[in-house]
């Protein structure tokens, strides 16, 4: 099993994405598609005049500030044009895809944050009626029922709670359970960069490989934006049983199959005299 997670930025090749998913899945290569959309979200809340909010966490994680509206407006976007439009262009190529969002079936289920702390102005504040989450639960066998099938899932956030609200969840990490809940041997998390890099945004000093337990460090000391949330989903795959994650670059020509060749970050368990 593969699961690939594909972002939402500017400048990803859908086509390429959906040319290298359809050579696999002929190949006879059990995949999970998970993406993203979040520069087509934010132009569609400008649009409807409710413009995209971000706040950073105590910790140093930036995420979307998910109120009733914006998640309304992520849902249209992210389950609906980005959704449909992917499973099409794989149908296209004679993959059966089926498009679902983590409500649906309770795919991703877990609880909603009541409260978020946010920093701002260098303090600390508590925000509420915010609707965002965590998947701690995957429903495997609804997702192994498609695979059956002959199905590929192409899944997106948002997620349901326990109560059954939708929230909002982080992509990479929801991938990452999923990818978890299969044993799944990679996880490939694709965006608009070529992976991490040392010296952000300089392309040519991407890190090439990196053990498990040097993460922590990476993120502190190189990861931009949203490649620290990236290496957190690659953390919590990898502790879970998941082989081998590879961040890397979704622009351009083969992207996944050059990732999985691995061009990009490789991120792998710790060798045993390492960890030791």
């Amino acid at each position: 099993m593969i699961v690939i997670k594909v972002g939402g930025g500017e400048g990803i090749n859908y086509d390429a994405v959906c040319d290298d998913i359809a050579q696999l899945w002929q190949e006879g290569q059990q995949l999970i598609f998970v993406h993203g959309g979040s520069h087509r979200t934010n132009q569609v809340a400008d649009a409807l005049g409710h413009p995209p909010q971000f706040v950073t966490s105590p910790s140093g994680y930036t995420s979307r500030l998910t109120d009733r509206a914006t998640l309304e407006i992520f849902q249209m976007v992210y389950c609906g044009q980005i959704n449909k439009t992917l499973v099409e262009r794989l149908q296209r190529r004679g993959v059966n895809a089926v498009g679902l969002s983590g409500i649906d079936g309770r795919i991703w289920q877990g609880p909603r944050k009541k409260v978020i702390k946010v920093v701002e102005n260098g303090r600390t504040r508590i925000m509420r009626d915010n609707f965002t989450g965590k998947v701690t639960e995957v429903n495997r066998d609804f997702l192994q029922n498609l695979l059956s099938a002959g199905c590929l899932p192409v899944l997106t956030p948002p997620a349901i709670s326990f109560e059954g609200e939708a929230m909002n969840v982080d992509g990479d990490r929801a991938a990452a359970a999923t990818a978890a809940a299969f044993r799944a041997e990679e996880l490939l998390i694709l965006s608009n960069v070529p992976g991490v890099l040392r010296h952000f945004p300089d392309e040519n000093s991407l890190i090439p490989q990196l053990n498990a337990d040097q993460i922590d460090q990476v993120a502190e000391e190189h990861a931009q934006g949203r490649m620290r949330i990236k290496l957190l989903g690659a953390q919590e795959a990898l502790v879970q049983g998941v082989h081998r994650v590879v961040l890397g670059d979704a622009r351009g020509q083969q992207p996944i199959l050059r990732a999985l060749d691995g061009q990009g970050t490789v991120i792998i368990q710790a060798q045993p005299e390492e960890a030791a």
